[in-house]
């Protein structure tokens, strides 16, 4: 793939990010250190900083092969046709094969449930997944069935008009009934685990929150993701003094009410159907673990 540069001064990595179709700021960091891009006829660096008509060459590797074990296990299809299917994904289930999680994970049930119906898009690793959740996040994720229909939500992704609302239990009590956090975030520089809000090497994030109701001691707030970053809800509400309940990486290091990872689902999805445009709403109710935490606040408020 050739790209011209259009503007000046803009690093290599974010321009790539940016023209290249399904191609994530990270994705492109990798194939510049893997030596496949180049700027002007030579080597490129990640920092690269970009002058109009710049020409850059992107060569993209074959996918090296990888055995994924099909696995059968239950699968909570809530929504699926010719193109597209969601799943209601439980907490603990990871989304897709990694150190530690090989043949334990979404992708693995996937590939036993639909076989070779799945988009290549994201690779072997990733087989028809549009867009992720953290392990122990519950809800909707969105799978699609061809490299047409994935190209399409990627794209929406993208522009932000795929809306995607969660529900979470918070530390703590708001003040205000609904806001909006705008704080960039990137990797967190003493640890590279984590994510954290910083001016550095980070990118846009934005989040809405409304108060659905107050507790003692504790807020059930719904997010809505204008941005979609790694943890991005469990950044900004740790940021903003409220972390999620049950979070000990970004919270409270101690076990409250009996979580002892976040109390946050994904419970509405909203996008365009990739072939006509039509809206597809799905949703999934609260699931049994967030309802017992919600029962233990009645109780509270109530004693």
């Amino acid at each position: 793939m050739i790209f011209t540069a259009d503007q000046s001064g803009e690093r290599l990595d974010a321009f790539l990010a940016r023209v290249g179709q399904n191609m994530s700021r990270s994705g492109a960091q990798k194939l510049i250190a893997e030596g496949n891009v180049l700027l002007n006829g030579k080597k490129a660096k990640k920092n690269d900083r970009l002058e109009p008509q710049d020409r850059v060459d992107v060569t993209i590797p074959e996918p090296v092969s990888v055995d994924i074990v099909a696995k059968e296990m239950p699968l909570e299809i809530v929504y699926e046709d010719d193109d597209v299917l969601v799943i209601n994904k439980p907490k603990g289930l990871v989304v897709h094969p990694a150190a530690g999680h090989q043949d334990d994970t979404l992708v693995n049930g996937l590939m036993y449930a639909m076989g070779d119906n799945l988009s290549g898009i994201n690779g072997e690793l990733r087989p028809g997944i549009v867009h992720r959740i953290d392990k122990d996040t519950s809800g909707l994720l969105a799978v699609a069935k061809n490299d047409y229909a994935h190209t399409v939500l990627a794209s929406q992704l993208k522009d932000h008009s795929m809306a995607r609302t969660y529900q979470a239990i918070v530390c703590g009590s708001f003040r205000e009934d609904s806001g909006t956090v705008d704080a960039p975030i990137g990797r967190s520089p003493s640890d590279r685990k984590k994510m954290c809000v910083t001016e550095r090497n980070s990118r846009s994030a934005v989040t809405h929150w409304e108060v659905i109701k107050r507790y003692r001691g504790y807020t059930h707030i719904q997010c809505k993701l204008e941005t979609g970053r790694t943890h991005q809800i469990r950044v900004h509400m740790a940021h903003i003094g409220h972390p999620i309940l049950g979070d000990t990486v970004y919270g409270h290091k101690k076990k409250e009410l009996g979580q002892e990872s976040q109390c946050l689902h994904a419970g509405a999805l909203c996008f365009r159907h990739p072939r006509d445009g039509r809206p597809v709403m799905v949703f999934a109710p609260l699931p049994d673990y967030f309802k017992e935490v919600i029962e233990k606040l009645e109780r509270m408020e109530n004693g």
